[in-house]
């Protein structure tokens, strides 16, 4: 299912609304169900429930995505008729994945196939339900606990969601994806962290630079990932300029393309007006000359030149007190 039908969908069936965290951590969960060529009847079964439940995305896919077409020239249906409809829609995979547990209680990859399908409309308790009876069958299943802890971010049960990040890379302490989310974790909710392992505020933010440091250390040229680490600097405070700096320039260069190294050039040029830098900060923005990055750029410059212009009055004001 595209990303978005799967907002609209989510929006039109959730049962509790996520935290802001559910757009920074991760979709990449390392789950995957897995099904090769089998005589297997269950895992048959498995398979053509799978392929059902793909056809019923694809379906309800298009219809919001046409009905989203039709609502643009006044002949949308309303969203209460769109929620009966998906919802009818849903409930035959819905069954057929219920059905097959009540069957088969300790299969693990059941309960991870219909995890995934109750997470996708939202329905993150359910899905926690189905992943932890999942865990049961698979203790040593690493990509469930991280899962599982994106999920307890997602719901308020924070605490718990750093133990388990903590021990899905216990089991598999090489995959990237669990120390970024378990950084972005810790670094969007701080006092939780503080009051969890017992460290101030600058601790916390190094604990989760800790563990992006090792999430780059194991994809070292994952632009993205670059990228999400040096953004993270916007939010400590004080600013750590050099090591900011650091960063971007590590983002440059693994930059791909011109967009991209000039998207990088816009965040140096934001990190060095933040640090009073100001000649500097110009430099950056003069080499952004790409239309896809024309609008931030001005927003850029726009704060800039404030940030002169504020500081130029402070030192007004500080030379009038002194005379």
């Amino acid at each position: 299912m595209s990303n978005l039908a799967i907002a609209a969908v989510s929006a039109l069936l959730a049962t509790n609304q996520p935290v802001a965290v559910s757009n920074l951590v991760h979709s990449k969960t390392g789950i995957v169900v897995s099904l090769n060529e089998t005589n297997d009847p269950v895992e048959l079964e498995l398979d053509k429930l799978m392929k059902a439940d793909d056809a019923a995305r694809v379906e309800v896919d298009k219809w919001v995505t046409d009905n989203e077409a039709f609502a643009e020239k006044g002949a949308g249906i309303p969203k209460s008729e769109m929620r009966r409809r998906i919802s009818e829609r849903f409930n035959i995979v819905r069954k057929g994945y219920e059905d097959l547990i009540q069957q088969h209680t300790n299969r693990a990859d059941i309960r991870i196939a219909y995890a995934s399908y109750l997470g996708d409309l939202g329905e993150e308790d359910n899905a926690i339900a189905q992943l932890e009876a999942a865990r049961v069958f698979e203790t040593n299943n690493p990509a469930i606990w991280n899962n599982l802890a994106n999920l307890y971010g997602h719901n308020g049960e924070v605490k718990k969601s750093f133990v388990y990040y903590a021990k899905a890379i216990e089991l598999e302490p090489t995959e990237t994806v669990y120390y970024h989310n378990f950084g972005t974790t810790v670094f969007l909710f701080r006092k939780d962290a503080k009051e969890h392992y017992s460290i101030n505020e600058q601790q916390v933010f190094d604990k989760a630079l800790s563990l992006y440091s090792n999430a780059i250390r194991l994809d070292p040229k994952d632009f993205k990932l670059a990228a999400d680490v040096a953004q993270t600097f916007y939010g400590i405070k004080p600013l750590r300029t050099d090591d900011a700096l650091r960063a971007w320039t590590n983002a440059f260069q693994l930059a791909e393309d011109v967009v991209e190294r000039e998207g990088v050039h816009l965040h140096f040029a934001r990190v060095k007006w933040m640090a009073g830098r100001f000649d500097e900060s110009r430099g950056h923005l003069t080499v952004v000359t790409n239309a896809q990055n024309l609008e931030v750029k001005r927003r850029v410059l726009r704060s800039l030149e404030a940030e002169i212009e504020k500081r130029s009055s402070t030192n007004a004001a500080a030379g009038d007190v002194k005379k």
